[in-house]
């Protein structure tokens, strides 16, 4: 796979039991780039472990006073330099390219993960650790997938000139020999503490992310309480705290460098003393020490990837076990689903609950619980949170149906939707049938001051379509955010449409003009609103109250206001006290009119 081929046709299904198994899958699907990295990599590492050999030859031809092994050697160190060069240039374009595909891959899988949960994703991971593992975690699972192929090509080119060391003077070769391999695993004492000091670095600095992000998502809110300084505080400790674990583990990756680069210099100075020894006894030539003395001197730099290895796994290992936790996750329901594609119609009804939503009428839900509202929209929507039986679509399971053809039939906007920057237009281009244009959907979503405020905010732009939309809609209201996510969701035009509290942040003027709009544009067409405002209520065909988990009261607004206490608790917000006394003025009443009948009869 090349980096112009992104992105893959089809990721793969990972191995997420656990961070190392996710490692490993993921260098596995990439083992032809793996092995090309790993031939340029030898190239690169043998041809410049050859030049203390070619400065060696040379050196002892200048002793001997012979021309054609001068030349001879300078000969073999241009082709060592060109190899080098070549090496070189082509080990750093596939290390890259391992980096980048091995990357993609992830966020590819990241991505479809997050298509298939949707929303449910976010309740069982929190979104600070998605952004950390869709970033920061990619770009070091990247390194150590490249880095591998890199230290395998070091590892082999050391192996290789020991040989040729021990071959070409034994005497000198077996101390090189024998002391290249101590000083490889001289560190390897110290990286488990190096580890657990990375791991806890990590886990602080996912905490931070976690903390930032969801102080950022709620900024509005803690501006409107003041308690901004009160979580900028606990950010402030989370990021000393993120500091104070960066210093100790780079206090350890420090003391590896160092005993890496002082091991090396200890080596070095007991060939140059034994080698000295040998050469006055005549044993070895200069040749000879000088090819030894620089093979030692060449070797420090191949060893240095013991460490980059070491270093990499340390730090991608976390990650990988973050990714692998979110990878693992699956939706309640199959995923497959074991039906035709055909899209079903027809009455949306919960077994859970025992809510009936009649097709092409407007049904609205009252339920006293937000938390428990959210659970029931998204289990009509065929994603739940909770294992149960499936909500049903003209007697179809939406289980049983792919995917893609559940969320095209049952379309759910959540309570808090995502508006994301681009303009207007682009906001608005989703999948739709086409039924419904831009204009109408706008209309009924009372977006009229939006798009003013959109025109005016943007420089040089007189068509709305056009407007820019900031990150998440920060520019806009909360009123003005939901009637443009309501719009959206009105162009897609579903079989069934979902909506989960459209209007909470609207004025009551607007928010009647919108359950008119709604009401006219969505008709014969399925919709349920979960909802307590009274306007909306008003206008929709069929109420329901659904109290702990289940139907309690089916009917029509007017009705259920007067005849069920729960329902207009929790449409008019009455207190306990309230409710009582209402319900005696109710039994009042009734008494009244018995008492009217007594007389009359």
């Amino acid at each position: 796979m090349q980096i112009q081929d992104l992105p893959y046709p089809d990721p793969g299904v990972p191995d997420a039991r656990s961070g190392p198994r996710f490692l490993w899958w993921l260098g596995r699907n990439q083992l032809r780039g793996q092995f090309r990295s790993l031939a340029w990599g030898l190239l690169h590492f043998v041809s410049v472990s050859a030049l203390p050999f070619c400065v060696g030859f040379a050196v002892q031809a200048v002793v001997d006073r012979s021309g054609s092994r001068l030349a001879l050697a300078g000969g073999l160190m241009a082709l060592a330099c060109a190899g080098n060069a070549i090496g070189d240039t082509f080990l750093h374009r596939a290390a890259v390219t391992n980096w980048i595909t091995a990357a993609a891959r992830v966020q590819q899988l990241l991505a479809r993960k997050a298509a298939l949960l949707g929303s449910a994703l976010t309740r069982r991971v929190a979104a600070g650790e998605v952004v950390a593992v869709s970033t920061g975690d990619v770009e070091k699972i990247g390194w150590f997938v490249e880095a591998v192929s890199r230290f395998t090509a070091a590892a082999v080119s050391i192996v290789l000139v020991c040989v040729g060391l021990v071959v070409y003077q034994p005497a000198l070769g077996v101390v090189v020999a024998v002391g290249l391999p101590v000083l490889a695993v001289a560190v390897l004492p110290l990286l488990p503490r190096a580890t657990r000091r990375a791991d806890f670095q990590r886990e602080k600095a996912g905490r931070a992310t976690e903390l930032a992000s969801d102080t950022v998502a709620g900024l509005r809110v803690l501006r409107g309480i003041g308690g901004e300084e009160l979580f900028l505080d606990r950010y402030r400790r989370a990021s000393q705290e993120v500091r104070h674990a960066a210093v100790r583990s780079a206090r350890m990756w420090s003391l590896i460098s160092a005993i890496q680069v002082l091991l090396p210099g200890l080596l070095l100075i007991a060939v140059v003393w034994y080698g000295v020894h040998l050469a006055r006894q005549g044993r070895i030539t200069v040749g000879e020490l000088v090819t030894v003395y620089s093979s030692v001197m060449i070797l420090t730099y191949p060893l240095r990837h013991f460490e980059e290895i070491a270093m990499a796994y340390s730090f991608s290992r976390p990650s990988a076990r973050r990714a692998a936790r979110v990878l693992a996750l699956e939706r309640v329901t199959s995923a497959e689903g074991s039906r035709e594609a055909d899209l079903p119609s027809g009455d949306l009804y919960d077994p859970a609950s025992g809510l009936l939503a009649p097709a092409g009428r407007l049904t609205a839900v009252v339920c006293g619980d937000p938390d428990a509202a959210g659970r029931l929209a998204e289990r009509l929507g065929g994603h739940p949170t909770e294992a149960g039986a499936s909500a049903l679509l003209g007697g179809v399971p939406l289980d049983e149906l792919p995917l893609d053809s559940a969320r095209t039939a049952v379309l759910v906007q959540d309570k808090d939707p995502v508006l994301l920057s681009g303009s207007l237009r682009e906001l608005l281009d989703v999948p739709a049938s086409g039924d419904v244009g831009a204009e109408e959907a706008l209309a009924a979503a009372q977006c009229g001051d939006v798009l003013t405020a959109l025109v005016q905010g943007s420089l040089d732009t007189e068509d709305p379509m056009d407007a820019r939309i900031t990150e998440r809609g920060r520019s806009l209201s909360g009123g003005q955010r939901q009637r443009l996510a309501l719009a959206r969701s009105l162009i897609t035009d579903p079989e069934v449409l979902v909506l989960d509290e459209p209007t909470s942040a609207v004025d009551s003027h607007t928010e009647a003009r919108i359950a008119e709009g709604v009401r006219n544009l969505r008709a014969g067409r399925t919709t349920v609103v979960f909802t307590s405002s009274p306007l909306l209520l008003d206008r929709a065909d069929r109420v329901v109250l659904v109290h702990e988990g289940e139907v309690a009261a089916v009917g029509v607004h007017r009705e259920l206001v007067h005849k069920e206490p729960r329902y207009r608790a929790v449409v008019t917000r009455e207190t306990e006290d309230e409710a009582t006394l209402s319900g005696a003025l109710d039994k009042l009443d009734e008494l009244d009119e018995l008492d009217e009948i007594e007389e009359t009869a």
